[in-house]
């Protein structure tokens, strides 16, 4: 049972890293034109049991890792609003008022 335990919490690791490592690169690659993937929740693999202690550094590491990996996605998301709206501002020039348009009925 102690191999098969220490696999499947090795396995589950592995899993979670690989969404921590999908998450990091979407943040520096800053051009990315794709959907982003829906999250789902992550739950230990069903009837692995507790995690095994000398996985539990690891495991410590990963959430440390996802935790500023979401501080980062969400400095990104505000920073990216700040900019959309200042841009909104530029091209308007009026701040969300109407802008004087004329048309030409001569043609």
């Amino acid at each position: 049972m102690t191999a098969n335990w220490r696999s499947a919490w090795v396995g589950a690791l592995d899993e979670l890293e690989a969404n921590v490592e999908v998450i990091e690169q979407m943040i520096r690659d800053e051009h990315r034109r794709q959907d982003l993937p829906e999250a789902t929740p992550w739950e230990p693999p069903p009837g692995i049991g507790p995690i095994p202690l000398d996985l539990r550094p690891r495991a410590e590491g990963i959430l440390a890792r996802q935790l500023e990996t979401a501080k980062a996605a969400a400095l990104a998301i505000t920073a990216n609003r700040r900019q959309t709206a200042f841009a909104a501002r530029i091209e308007v020039g009026t701040a969300g008022k109407a802008i004087p348009s004329y048309v030409d009925c001569a043609m």
